[in-house]
This record gives structure tokens, C-alpha cells and sequence, in this order.
């Protein structure tokens, strides 16, 4: 994990308590409030040992988090294949690192669950978010999205 007298965030599990801040940087990004959906979710990661969750915290106030998992063959994906759910810095801390200070710490974890292939979604128009997987590394993969207008 990082070391915060460095000014780097220290990286650490999400812990239900962080709910709040979670909100909160959810309604800077968004410009709307969704509390059912993160209790939601963060009633899920407490839950789900398939899951992974992290938070960045600088001066005791998380700053971002990081929401990802193992696959366990959903849809006959195997299990050597990860995905990042969710990704959400302070928009007055974007830009400084601390995503990929936390899809870094995440990596190491799936990989010490067996990944070797980590996934995700972006919007094809979303050039901002394009740029950010790509300076990752991350390329096209081999699954398609498939849409159904209702």
C-alpha cells in the first residue's frame, strides 16, 4: 500500500463506512445523488469475496476508489478474467495519479486471485476515459457489447 506522508494517497480496502465520501464524489462526477445504489454496492462488496474494492485516502479524507472482481464463468467467461466495475476520483484530485495508483493496487490483488486479463466498459465517445484505459495499456478485447433498445 502507499505511504501517506509522501502526499501519495494510501491505498486501502472500502470499508462500508466510507459510504458518505463515496456519495459525495458520486454527486461531483455525476451532478446527481444515487445513495441506494451505493449502499447497493457496498452492501454487495462486504458480501462478495469475488469482488474487489479500494479507496485512495489522502489527510484521512478518501479521494477515490476503484470497484472490480474476479469473474466466477458468468456468461462462460473463465476464471483468469478480471473486470473494473467502477472508477471515481474527487474531481479536485483528478489528474495527479491516483487512479492509476489505484488500478495498479488492484491489479496486484486479482492477479493474486489467478487473473491474467482484466476488462472493462467505456463509451466509444467518451475520449476522456478512452485515453485513461489506453495509457493503461488497455486495448480492444474479444467480447462485444450487445444492446437492445426497449
Amino acid at each position: 500500500m502507499s505511504d501517506i506522508s509522501s502526499g501519495t494517497p494510501l491505498i486501502r480496502a472500502m470499508v462500508f463506512s466510507d459510504l458518505d465520501r463515496i456519495i459525495e464524489i458520486d454527486i461531483k462526477v455525476l451532478g446527481k445523488p444515487r445513495p441506494e445504489y451505493w449502499e447497493i454496492k457496498l452492501e454487495s462488496v462486504e458480501k462478495r469475496s469475488q469482488i474487489s474494492a479500494l479507496v485512495a485516502q489522502l489527510d484521512e479524507k478518501v479521494i477515490g476508489f476503484i470497484i472490480g472482481g474476479v469473474s466466477r464463468w458468468e456468461y462462460g467467461v473463465p476464471e483468469n478474467i478480471g473486470w473494473i466495475d467502477t472508477i471515481g476520483i474527487d474531481p479536485d484530485y483528478q489528474r495527479k495519479g491516483t487512479a492509476k495508483i489505484l488500478f495498479s493496487q488492484m491489479t496486484n490483488d486479482l492477479k493474486k486471485e489467478g487473473v491474467d486479463t482484466i476488462t472493462t466498459f467505456v463509451k466509444r465517445r467518451d475520449p476522456q476515459l478512452l485515453n485513461f484505459f489506453n495509457s493503461l495499456g488497455f486495448q480492444k478485447g474479444d467480447m462485444i457489447n450487445l444492446e437492445l433498445d426497449l
